[in-house]
């Protein structure tokens, strides 16, 4: 089952959740902006320029047209109720995916860089780490010789 699958909170609410949070916690220059699969949300907080998207559902996805069992066709209202269920879910997700990093930074279980490292941005590129990042990685990996073995845990990366 998926995260907040029944919630009633409205994105709205979740946005303004997710700004009091973010404020609490220090940061500063807010920026929401959305377009019909995507949703972007900035700020600024520890001196670092964070940008976090948040894919949503298309409206039109078979999972929106057809009821659970994928059987029968829902009727106009039912598929809307039921992607904005999927939008409102995705946002509450977003909610606590934020509190978490948040809390772990909180715990000194890890720094706010490693949080929030694939979300900040470059100020060079403008892009985001983990868009600079995650390409060069997954090729990287790819071409590693088999040969190597298993992965291990790297005591020598943990930094004190």
């Amino acid at each position: 089952m998926t995260y907040a699958s029944k919630t009633k909170v409205s994105v709205e609410k979740t946005r303004f959740e997710i700004e009091k949070l973010l404020k609490q916690s220090g940061a500063s220059h807010f920026g929401f902006a959305t377009e019909p699969q995507l949703a972007v949300i900035q700020f600024i907080l520890r001196d670092r320029h964070v940008r976090v998207f948040l894919p949503l559902p298309a409206a039109d996805e078979k999972q929106f047209k057809f009821t659970p069992a994928g059987r029968a066709q829902r009727s106009e209202a039912s598929r809307l109720e039921a992607w904005e269920q999927a939008c409102r879910s995705r946002w509450r997700a977003l909610l606590l995916s934020i509190k978490a990093k948040l809390e772990a930074i909180r715990e000194g279980i890890a720094t706010f860089d490693e949080e929030f490292l694939a979300h900040l941005v470059d100020r060079e590129s403008g892009r985001n780490v983990g868009h600079l990042v995650i390409p060069d990685l997954q090729q990287r990996n790819a071409n590693i010789n088999k040969s190597h073995g298993p992965l291990r845990l790297g005591h020598s990366e943990v930094i004190k």
